[in-house]
């Protein structure tokens, strides 16, 4: 079963949304449509008034990053229960186009959704695709990026559970930022030690008799 694939649809709605920044890309059905990437029939279903839904599921979805973020396992697994109960999905065994060698179906494990609109299917695959992962690699591994005021939410996979940012271009920033931070700092301690010394110089005696 493709696990990172789904549980990608839920980083994916999650950052078309940036707050701190007021940016918002989920304005229209053809934005909507482009978070099913190859998916095209069930992009397809996408009409007016999923934008005003699938934002709602944002909404929700973040919510559970921003309870991993903060180390709320319980409040995180909580979250996601819920809208597991609320969009459910079926296993099962598909074997779509795709042969193998021998012109035998490439039977594999599929999330199949019984959606009464786009938001609703596309919402259950992210759910359970975020559960897999939630189960397979701890709530921890979920997370949301620490380069302000990005925030963006990533699945980090990583072996030694290291990942603090969305991606390589937030580390880059932070580390730069750190680093001028560093120098600043050093240069504020060199101007207050130069300070501290002209302060105590003694003062020269008098010569008067």
């Amino acid at each position: 079963m493709e696990l990172a694939y789904y549980s990608d649809y839920a980083v994916r709605l999650v950052n078309t949304e940036e707050p701190a920044r007021n940016k918002d890309v989920l304005t229209s059905v053809e934005a909507v449509r482009e978070l099913f990437g190859a998916n095209a029939q069930a992009a397809r279903r996408t009409t007016d008034a999923d934008v005003t839904r699938f934002r709602s599921v944002r909404a929700r979805l973040r919510t559970v990053f921003e309870a991993a973020d903060s180390g709320d396992e319980t409040l995180a697994v909580d979250l996601l229960n819920s809208l597991l109960l609320e969009f459910p999905v079926s296993p099962q065994i598909s074997g779509h186009d795709t042969r193998d060698e021998d012109g035998k179906p490439d039977w594999h494990m599929h999330l199949a959704d019984h959606p009464s609109n786009a938001t609703a299917g596309y919402t259950a695959i992210a759910a359970m695709g975020l559960a897999f992962h939630l189960t397979s690699y701890g709530v921890d591994r979920l997370g949301l990026c620490e380069a302000a005021p990005c925030r963006n939410a990533y699945l980090d996979t990583s072996t030694n559970r290291s990942r603090r940012y969305c991606s390589d271009r937030c580390a880059t920033r932070a580390n730069v930022a750190a680093y001028r931070a560093r120098k600043r700092l050093k240069a504020e301690r060199t101007a207050d030690t130069g300070r501290s010394v002209v302060t105590a110089q003694p003062s020269t005696p008098s010569t008067d008799f």
